[in-house]
């Protein structure tokens, strides 16, 4: 079987476990809307204050958001075996890592991008600033799941990994955060937010190039 056929084969196999998990991989995007509803209750309707804290809020509950699912990334291949294929005979497992991350990210990062314009619209984000939002979320959820993924492979064996999925998560993403919620403000203030946008795109890069080195690395540890 060819790399592309096995790919496809594997994606849409993940794909079917995804949609019949279907609770647990809508989680996150019913966690943003439930934050999107609850932060003008908490920190008041007044439209400038949501329109000023609306990029970073988003994307503040699109990382959470991201958090909620990742324990069970790679649990479910790990305890019936599966995970052990990944790496039977000359395969090097970069192929099933890669369309296990990409399966993750069409059922948890792709929603959150396609509701962000809606959630802006709900905190009153500037017009000029939507497209920007969801630029920003297209451009930046990607490296959420690979970091994600990362956190999730180190801690593959370790029960009730929740809080330290979050502990190694949060400090890699920090800079993701900045320049994402920077990128949201400065069109949101009527200035060009290419720049940290381009630095977005150079973060999600280095991502998908590393990332897979270590979850591979991580997963094999773990088998051994």
């Amino acid at each position: 079987m060819s790399a592309l056929r096995e790919a496809r084969a594997l994606l849409v196999r993940d794909l079917r476990l995804a949609f019949r998990r279907i609770g647990q991989t809508l989680l996150p995007l019913f966690f943003l809307f439930a934050v999107v509803v609850l932060i003008p209750l908490g920190v008041g309707p007044g439209p400038d204050l949501l329109a000023r804290l609306s990029g970073g809020m988003i994307w503040v509950a699109a990382l959470l958001a991201s958090l909620l699912a990742l324990e069970h990334l790679f649990r479910p291949d790990y305890d019936d075996g599966s995970l052990e294929q990944w790496f039977v005979g000359n395969r090097e497992g970069y192929l099933a890592v890669y369309v296990r991350l990409l399966a993750y990210w069409l059922v948890t990062g792709l929603p959150v991008v396609l509701f962000s314009p809606l959630a802006g619209l709900m905190l009153n984000l500037p017009a000029p600033a939507l497209g920007t939002l969801v630029a920003s979320l297209a451009i930046g959820t990607p490296a959420l799941t690979l970091i994600g993924a990362l956190a999730a492979a180190l801690t593959l064996t370790t029960r009730g990994a929740g809080a330290l999925l979050a502990i190694l998560v949060f400090p890699l993403v920090v800079p993701l955060l900045i320049f994402a919620a920077g990128a949201v403000q400065l069109a949101a203030d009527g200035f060009a937010p290419g720049a940290h946008l381009g630095f977005l795109g150079a973060f999600t890069i280095v991502c998908l190039t590393l990332a897979p080195i270590g979850i591979r690395a991580a997963l094999k540890m773990n088998l051994e």
